[in-house]
């Protein structure tokens, strides 16, 4: 064997032995590695996606976002996500910041309950208003985009007299409040438009149809009760009041309690209608010289 086959066979040997410890050393100790990042290939291949299909996929999911986000929009009521127990505070401080200066309403907290999917804050609420400032603030509790519900509610009247003897006809209310809110965002709009929560004024039915408290008369009017017709002029009346003061009305001007109604100058007289205390009443004043005649 010449020498030139014996070097190839050397070399083919060489290259034998550095092929199988290759593979050895690939298969056998490298194994779990490899494994390893092949499994990672594939789950790098799995989530990856084209950039224009995830535009395209994001087009459309803002799409449905904004058409489902229209449909609680136009909801009377969204239940809001993660609402802080303070914001029912500001919400009734917004309501009656208007109040005349004789109201007043109080807040308490209670608790908070979950309800299936949902939880609530109970609040306890009492105060002295008038009828319409309560009527307010139970409409704007029950008609507040963002959902309250009243439980339980208590009413009785209150009369108050200030200083100059002029009373006040109040409600005296006690009632609990639930303040709804969820843990997720999917019942409640991201753009969030009140309800309207003013409403039209009602008739007050706590004011009593007959009073026994008789206005004072703060405005310093003629009190026309034991007055006296002196002279009648072109559609005014020179009318003298109890404490002998002299004043010249005419129809329509007000009087103590009431009005002067009408001027009869054809029967030399003059005609009032007052209000005392729910008693309608009308005062007829005549000429003393007619009186005399007759």
């Amino acid at each position: 064997m010449d020498r030139k086959l014996k070097n190839t066979l050397a070399l083919l040997a060489i290259f034998i032995l550095i092929l199988a410890g290759g593979l050895v050393y690939t298969y056998v100790f490298q194994k779990n590695t490899i494994t390893e990042k092949e499994k990672r290939i594939k789950d790098l291949n799995l989530n990856s996606y084209n950039t224009e299909e995830l535009q395209n996929q994001l087009i459309e999911l803002n799409k449905r976002v904004s058409e489902l986000d229209s449909i609680l929009a136009i909801r009377k009521y969204n239940i809001p996500f993660d609402k802080d127990q303070s914001s029912f505070y500001d919400f009734v401080n917004k309501i009656t910041f208007s109040y005349s200066s004789q109201s007043y309403v109080n807040i308490e907290y209670v608790d908070i309950t979950q309800e299936q999917e949902y939880f609530f804050y109970r609040y306890n609420l009492s105060g002295n208003v008038f009828f319409n400032e309560f009527y307010k603030l139970v409409y704007a509790l029950e008609q507040s985009k963002e959902l309250k519900k009243i439980e339980s509610c208590a009413l009785d009247n209150v009369v108050s007299v200030n200083d100059d003897g002029i009373a006040s006809y109040l409600v005296n209310f006690k009632m609990e409040v639930l303040v709804y809110f969820a843990d997720s965002d999917r019942f409640s709009s991201a753009y969030l438009v009140e309800n309207k929560l003013s409403p039209n004024p009602l008739y007050d039915i706590f004011y009593p149809l007959i009073r026994n408290e008789i206005p004072p008369n703060t405005e310093n009017l003629p009190d026309i009760q034991a007055g006296q017709l002196l002279a009648l002029i072109p559609d005014g009346a020179f009318i003298a009041d109890a404490d002998g003061d002299t004043y010249l009305l005419w129809e329509g001007d007000k009087v103590y309690l009431g009005y002067l109604t009408e001027i009869n100058f054809d029967n030399n007289e003059v005609h009032f209608i007052l209000n005392k205390g729910g008693i309608i009443e009308k005062v007829k004043l005549a000429l003393e010289k007619e009186k005399k005649d007759e």
